[in-house]
């Protein structure tokens, strides 16, 4: 075999073993009663706030804590645990996407992001108003 063949096989091998690695990170959305079946592994759950519960917060004395429940797309719920602080406007948020492991005793989260419902939301109205102002 040539040098040039080794190297590209080589140089295969290699790019192989580089997208292998990478998908040991991926993690899929999962659901709640789907993520329960999975304890202890990296998930993304995508649900909302429980407004019906309340939200477990206090700065003063833990401010890394934070517990609160959400409901899934299917209408399962579960209990969120983060050690981190409460986001900003979470009560306000359309949707959550949680990273995190599913426990026995609930969604232990290490990151959330909020979906936020957007200010640029089609108005008609104050189109229609802005467009009479301009003209």
């Amino acid at each position: 075999m040539k040098k040039l063949h080794i190297l590209l096989l080589v140089g295969v091998a290699v790019s192989i073993a580089v997208m292998i690695s990478f998908t040991g990170d991926l993690s899929t959305y999962d659901t709640i009663s789907s993520a329960k079946q999975k304890p202890g592994e990296y998930v993304h759950l995508i649900a909302k706030l429980d407004k019906e519960k309340p939200v477990d917060y206090n700065a003063v004395q833990n401010p890394n804590y934070c517990a609160f429940s959400v409901i899934d797309s299917l209408g399962a719920t579960v209990k969120v645990i983060s050690n981190k602080p409460k986001p900003a406007d979470l009560e306000q948020s359309e949707r959550l996407v949680l990273k995190g492991r599913m426990e026995s005793d609930g969604f232990y989260c290490d990151d959330i992001l909020l979906k936020c419902p957007s200010k640029y939301k089609d108005d008609m109205k104050a189109a229609e108003k802005q467009l009479e102002v301009k003209g």
